[in-house]
């Protein structure tokens, strides 16, 4: 009898020891997989802090780059000649030409060789160029005009005139481009005349310049 009470013994012992050696294994496996999660939440939370870093980082060259903007035009921007906001320089379209017209005014050579100066400086310091943009108001160009088939075309000879005007003025040709966008994008509502001769205008705008295809691209 006292073996047969050995032996229940022995096998409850071997029972609760592959009870407990089960939980371990159980334990052992849900920590593993805490550590896991931890882990992974950690670097999420690293990939936040960096993308949020680079973030705070391109704000303040933003910044930075928009104030030195201003510092470079201070003197048109003060005398109310040109507009800029956004980094964007605006001239209107009345300061520059007259309608239906690309050929510069006398008041409008003067502001674009006001801005010569400073543009060129800005645009040396940085890897940028400077975007010329012409834009008209909805109405398309009279039918007298024989010059321009249509807005697109005035626009882009307004915008080809501003160029080679700062061109003239000390702007050096690889830091400058022109583009068109005839009645597209307006600033005002094209149903009065205050409105289509704020949509009459030229801005320019710096632009990070086109990265050179590297020579394994160019072999291809």
């Amino acid at each position: 009898m006292s073996t047969d009470i050995s032996s229940e013994v022995d096998g409850g012992a071997d029972a609760s020891v592959s009870v407990w050696a089960a939980f371990g294994d159980l334990m052992s496996i849900l920590l593993g997989a805490f550590v896991l999660i931890l882990v992974g939440v950690i670097a999420v939370q690293l990939q936040l802090e960096i993308k949020l870093n680079q973030e705070i980082a391109q704000r303040k060259i933003e910044t930075q780059r928009r104030l030195t903007l201003e510092r470079a035009l201070a003197v048109p921007l003060a005398a109310g000649r040109i507009t800029l906001v956004d980094g964007r320089i605006g001239i209107r379209g009345s300061v520059l030409f007259a309608l239906n017209s690309d050929r510069l005014q006398p008041e409008g050579r003067e502001v674009l060789k006001s801005l010569a100066g400073p543009l060129a400086e800005y645009l040396r310091a940085r890897d940028e160029a400077l975007m010329v943009s012409g834009y008209t108001d909805d109405r398309q160009v009279s039918d007298g005009n024989r010059e321009f088939a249509d807005n697109w075309e005035l626009s882009a000879q307004r915008a080809l005139t501003v160029t080679r005007a700062l061109i003239a003025e000390g702007v050096p040709s690889s830091s400058v481009f022109a583009a068109a966008f005839g009645a597209e994008q307006p600033v005002a509502a094209n149903t009065d005349e205050a409105g289509r001769a704020s949509n009459r205008r030229v801005e320019m705008a710096p632009v990070p310049r086109l990265r050179h295809a590297t020579a394994s691209s160019d072999a291809r």
